[in-house]
């Protein structure tokens, strides 16, 4: 197992974060376990100025601290549903508390504020993880976040939001909230073009996301540009080019020639189609089919049948007011919702990727099969929210090469398994996006693979 004391602090270079990792690139001497690699350490919430504590006081340091589970996970479940050769190289690297308070010293004023604010790298983590560096190299890393790949389906939608949710997709629905709480970000981008695998529609997507890039100067999270591992703004945008340009190439002509590069390996590799099979494979009930299932389970235990009795013989007299239901993944006397442990994602998996899966009805799903649909959507959730980082050459003022395309030139990351806490949370968001989009001028996307249904009523 490496070492991280084996590098210095300032070896390293920070490239971004998410919710609960942060991520930073070797930038020191060639080095047999570090050279080509980031780390990726995990972060704990900020404790309060004046509390006399650097980390969370409920966190304490364990030196028999097992590997993240990131590398188990990725080890038995997602190599499962995603070729070798289209996820990063993972391994354990051993972290020193004085080692990280120098690494956060030199690098957290380059964090974005908010992310300041919020949360820090956790002092207290005795294990972290190297992975596969696919931006740090002499070459052009393309970070795109795609989103949801697929319309739902109408079984399981309320008279209200099906007419709008089959219409639109969630990304473009999400996109006009954004704007009415004052993000104004202009975009054309529809998930629903980049996963559809007509390359006339994949270029439009890539142009959307392009524009968005420009018009929010780098700071939308749908697309990012890294040239020889340098974070690129639309004023850098000719650092995507081979040396010998100025600077003073018009955007829309590089928008172009990123285009033409980056459409061959989405359309040339599986990606996007293993993608956006698993999204809608794993999320057959939508939200609002998954929370009536819940609330149906929750109603069916023998021990809301016995504290809710006299409501559940007479429902409708009006003499009561119906019992609340306990918000969807939080656990309550009535019903159980434990956060699955890389067991569970084991036996999960076999069950989805074996025949015995095409038994379950989904019209009519069943309230002994509900711990399958929670994990199955949070499985769902984990694809709608990775991202895809594609390798290319600089791009060429000419046409460019049309070289083979390399299958690990397209790598899925960001693949951590969803919490169960969030499927309340998902489940008002998802409220709030169509009851915004209600009385919004729709936009009519298109599901290229959505397999045709009879009309519901």
């Amino acid at each position: 197992m490496a070492d991280i004391v084996q590098s210095k602090p300032n070896d390293w270079a920070y490239v971004s974060e998410g919710g609960a990792t942060i991520v930073f690139s070797y930038r020191g001497p060639p080095h047999p376990a570090f050279s080509g690699t980031v780390l990726r350490l995990r972060k704990s919430a900020v404790v309060p100025t004046g509390s006399g504590n650097t980390t969370d006081p409920g966190r304490t340091r364990d030196e028999n601290e097992p590997d993240d589970p990131t590398i188990e996970y990725q080890t038995k479940c997602m190599q499962k549903l995603i070729p070798l050769e289209h996820l990063p190289q993972l391994q354990t690297v051993r972290l020193d508390r004085s080692w990280l308070e120098a690494l956060v010293q030199l690098q957290n004023l380059i964090r974005p504020e908010g992310r300041r604010e919020k949360d820090e790298v956790d002092l207290n983590r005795t294990k972290g993880v190297l992975a596969t560096d696919l931006v740090g190299g002499n070459w052009l890393a393309v970070e795109i976040k795609p989103k949801w790949a697929f319309l739902p389906s109408p079984i399981h939608l309320s008279k209200e939001t099906k007419l709008i949710k089959t219409q639109t997709c969630r990304f473009c629905m999400h996109s006009h909230l954004k704007a009415q709480k004052g993000q104004e970000i202009p975009t054309d981008y529809c998930p629903l073009d980049l996963f559809s695998g007509d390359e006339n529609r994949v270029t439009k997507a890539i142009h959307g996301l392009w524009d968005a890039w420009v018009a929010s100067n780098a700071t939308a999270n749908n697309l990012k540009i890294f040239a020889r591992g340098k974070f690129v703004s639309p004023s850098e945008a000719h650092l995507m080019f081979k040396d010998g340009l100025t600077g003073g190439e018009n955007l829309l002509v590089i928008r172009d020639a990123f285009a033409i590069s980056l459409v061959r390996p989405l359309l040339h590799t599986p990606v996007l189609r293993i993608l956006s099979k698993l999204q809608r494979e794993l999320d057959v009930l939508d939200i609002e089919g998954l929370s009536k299932l819940w609330r149906l389970t929750e109603a069916s235990s023998p021990l809301y049948q016995t504290t809710f009795a006299s409501f559940v013989k007479k429902p409708s007299d009006g003499s009561q007011s119906a019992p609340s239901c306990t918000s969807i993944g939080m656990s309550s006397p009535f019903l159980q919702a434990p956060e699955p442990a890389i067991s569970d994602w084991v036996d999960f998996l076999e069950t989805y990727m074996s025949p015995d899966k095409r038994k379950l009805d989904h019209a009519n799903p069943l309230p002994e099969n509900l711990h399958h649909y929670l994990m199955s959507y949070l499985l769902s959730a984990t694809f709608k929210d990775c991202s895809v980082i594609v390798n290319l050459d600089f791009l060429e003022a000419s046409h460019p090469r049309e070289d083979a395309i390399k299958p690990e030139s397209v790598t899925i990351i960001d693949l951590d398994p969803k919490s169960m806490k969030k499927l309340s949370t998902w489940e008002k968001l998802d409220q709030e996006i169509a009851h915004a989009y209600a009385t919004a001028q729709r936009r009519v996307c298109i599901d290229q693979w959505q397999v045709p249904r009879a009309k519901s009523s």
